[in-house]
């Protein structure tokens, strides 16, 4: 398997799958899922994909069915899977941002701290991470598996207590629930098996896709923008633009106009282009990025 010229790159099939296509696609790579297989097309020779659980994805890629794949950091601790880990990608299922596993109870409930729920029933899909980090506080809970629907095993009366993922905290508060503690923080780890990183090929191949997602990281909620000014209006137009390092600032053929050019927060678009257009900036562009490296 180690002398083809390709790898076998795992990509996550559920919750993350969509956020992470769309981040392959900013990236360069155009993949195409079919519902009827689980090997998904891809525009690149070198590579060839197929699909798989997030919770799944570190025992595939540390048997060496998969060289490499993308999962969460939290099915690698849970599973404390023996897997290079190439990089921490900042995203999770519906944002470009870090998850979190939260303790929380029914909002009505008497317990306030981790400790107070010593000798009740703690349910979760995260079972071996959550046991270990109640042992670590000297609180026994018995910790049951969650196959789902986990925050109404409170409302249910199945738990006590629920350690479950969320980002905004909001589908935890839907369902009357109240945090008391963060568990962890997770977000998405490419990862790949030992045996492949130590081939020269496939390891270069893995540094690729990780240099090119993480740009495409970078570049999720900037934009370009490129516009025109006179010289001699140059330097207040100037002081406006926030930039990486400093913008790029170039004269135009046999005049005394510049073209400067920026990158900038697509948040502050909207109220900017005005300021720079009252400062004497003509010719404004505004043009999405795909990766900033």
């Amino acid at each position: 398997m180690s002398g083809e010229r390709k790898i076998m790159l795992g990509l996550p099939k559920g919750s993350l799958e969509k956020t992470t296509l769309d981040l392959f696609t900013r990236a360069g790579w155009h993949i195409n899922v079919s519902s009827r297989n689980y090997f998904p097309d891809i525009d690149d020779p070198e590579i060839s994909c197929s699909l798989a659980k997030a919770r799944e994805m570190a025992h595939y890629v540390t048997d060496g069915t998969l060289d490499a794949g993308l999962t969460g950091k939290d099915w690698c601790v849970e599973y404390e899977s023996r897997v290079v880990v190439v990089d921490d990608f900042l995203y999770s299922k519906a944002s470009y941002r870090p998850a979190r596993w939260v303790l929380a109870v029914a909002g009505d409930s008497p317990y306030r701290r981790p400790e107070d729920l010593s000798g009740k029933k703690v349910a979760t899909e995260l079972v071996e991470v959550t046991r270990r980090w109640f042992k670590e506080r000297g609180v026994e809970v018995d910790v049951i598996f969650s196959w789902g629907a986990t925050e109404g095993k409170v409302v249910s009366g199945l738990a006590d207590a629920v350690v479950e993922v969320t980002e905004t905290g909001s589908t935890i508060r839907a369902h009357g629930l109240r945090i008391i503690s963060e568990v962890m923080q997770t977000s998405t780890q490419l990862i790949a098996n030992p045996a492949a990183w130590e081939d020269d090929f496939k390891r270069n191949k893995i540094r690729q896709i990780a240099l090119l997602l993480k740009g495409a990281l970078k570049a999720y909620g900037l934009v370009g923008l490129k516009l025109n000014v006179r010289e001699r209006d140059a330097g207040q137009v100037i002081d406006l633009l926030p930039s990486l390092n400093a913008p790029t600032v170039a004269h135009l053929y046999q005049t005394d106009w510049l073209s400067v050019e920026t990158v900038v927060s697509d948040s502050v678009v909207r109220e900017l282009i005005p300021r720079l257009m009252e400062r004497g900036a003509e010719g404004i562009i505004e043009y999405p990025l795909n990766k900033v490296i």
